[in-house]
């Protein structure tokens, strides 16, 4: 099975935060599924990191790609699809970053592993 990580899900799966659920960390931890990462979340982390609203142990291109071969993890990039599928997306989330997060999920039928309570309003298939 297929499983899209939303942003602090990667995070907190590579600090060891007590904040990711036991179902997630199953999943992330099983060999036999498939998680991705999409570039998205990639982009957050390295304007959260320039912005100093998040501290990471190493620059973010270095700490995304190790952390990424480490649990092998897989790349989803952002495609012209996920792109323009924001456009009839609900207005009920307004972080541009999960929007797309959501639009990716839909078009790949990947669930999305995440705590967001606001994406839960989506017709997307969330696991916590």
């Amino acid at each position: 099975m297929k499983y899209l990580l939303d942003t602090h899900a990667f995070l907190w799966w590579n600090m060891d935060d007590a904040q990711l659920s036991s179902t997630a960390k199953e999943i992330i931890a099983n060999g036999e599924h498939e998680v991705y990462l999409s570039a998205a979340s990639a982009w957050e982390i390295s304007i959260k990191a320039a912005r100093e609203r998040l501290t990471l142990p190493e620059e973010p291109e270095v700490y995304i790609s190790s952390r990424m071969n480490l649990h092998n993890f897989k790349a989803l990039p952002v495609e012209i699809q996920h792109a323009v599928k924001v456009y009839n997306l609900p207005k009920h989330h307004t972080d541009s970053f999960d929007r797309l997060l959501i639009a990716q999920s839909q078009a790949e039928s990947m669930p999305l592993l995440t705590v967001d309570a606001e994406i839960r309003k989506y017709d997307v298939e969330i696991i916590w």
